[in-house]
């Protein structure tokens, strides 16, 4: 049954008038009675009788006004409903970060979240890129932050911010750390990286094998914070990206230095994901929005003078 032909014959019935209904309807009479005809037909009976005064309903008309109207409002409240929720989207959201992301990003990603989403939650996973990598896939997260993640099919990607790799420790007369090293000259350094799979290993790696650099490894460990203890204790010197790195040149124990690697220049990449397959809801695009529009760089720098 066509909603606008049940709206014309509500208002004619109400108002008792073909004439009347159009005038407030704003359409012709012609039209109005091609609406009812077509009603009439459909339903294979008459719904109204024309009269001097104007028309009137049958038994079938009067059966269908009252079907009509609560059709008509319940019509009207869907459309009030779905409205609310595009001005106020309900529900619960899963974001995927990295932990050195997570510790800066998310006291002000719910907080933004929580002003334009009052009637939404928000739930934060932190993991690794790889782990937060697969959870997207799989549909256990809807949107991730990721440190270089391997293309695929099956993900989108948005880059957000990009960052150097250092090499960081306490310089020895041996082992001394300019502002810039050569990625050649890592191989003379004990260096402290990530094991594999880890994205920072990635990104070594990938700046690496190409000119037939081979490092000299000390030990591999997982978490950055944890090769950064090791670097300050003089056990090796940490490659990491910058905002990882102590901002102070000098701590507990003596000083501590950062070289920035280059030729070639190493360095990361942050991306936004999202699963392809999987159209994004409202409450999710909106997230999406919000993500993009921080300031992932000011957020590591003032999170490194924190911790730093």
């Amino acid at each position: 049954m066509d909603l606008q032909q049940l709206e014309s014959f509500v208002r004619v019935a109400e108002l008792g008038s073909l004439t009347r209904a159009a005038l407030v309807a704003g359409v012709s009479q012609p039209t109005l009675s091609r609406h009812i005809r077509l009603l009439e037909l459909e339903l294979k009976s008459h719904l109204l009788v024309r009269t001097g005064r104007g028309v009137e309903l049958t038994e079938s008309g009067k059966c269908l006004l009252s079907y009509g109207n609560a059709i008509l409002k319940l019509t009207r409240q869907a459309r009030a409903d779905i409205q609310a929720l595009r001005e106020q989207p309900t529900g619960r959201l899963t974001v995927g970060l990295p932990p050195r992301i997570a510790h800066v990003l998310t006291p002000e990603l719910v907080k933004q979240f929580r002003k334009r989403y009052p009637e939404a939650s928000i739930s934060v996973s932190e993991g690794l890129s790889v782990a937060l990598r697969e959870d997207l896939i799989l549909g256990k997260i809807e949107i991730a932050l990721l440190f270089d993640p391997p293309p695929s099919p099956r993900l989108e990607y948005r880059s957000l911010y990009r960052e150097d790799m250092v090499l960081c420790g306490r310089p020895k007369p041996a082992f001394p750390l300019p502002a810039r090293l050569a990625a050649r000259e890592l191989e003379r350094y004990p260096v402290l990286v990530p094991s594999i799979p880890n994205a920072v290993r990635n990104v070594i790696e990938a700046g690496c094998r190409p000119h037939g650099i081979k490092l000299n490894v000390v030990a591999e460990v997982d978490a950055v914070h944890t090769l950064l203890k090791l670097a300050l204790s003089g056990q090796g010197y940490a490659i990491v990206p910058r905002s990882a790195a102590p901002i102070a040149s000098t701590v507990e124990g003596g000083p501590f230095r950062i070289s920035t690697i280059g030729s070639p220049r190493m360095r990361n990449n942050l991306v936004l994901a999202t699963a392809r397959e999987r159209p994004l809801s409202q409450l999710a695009q909106g997230t999406v929005e919000l993500l993009a529009a921080q300031d992932i760089g000011g957020l590591l720098d003032a999170g490194r003078r924190v911790g730093g």
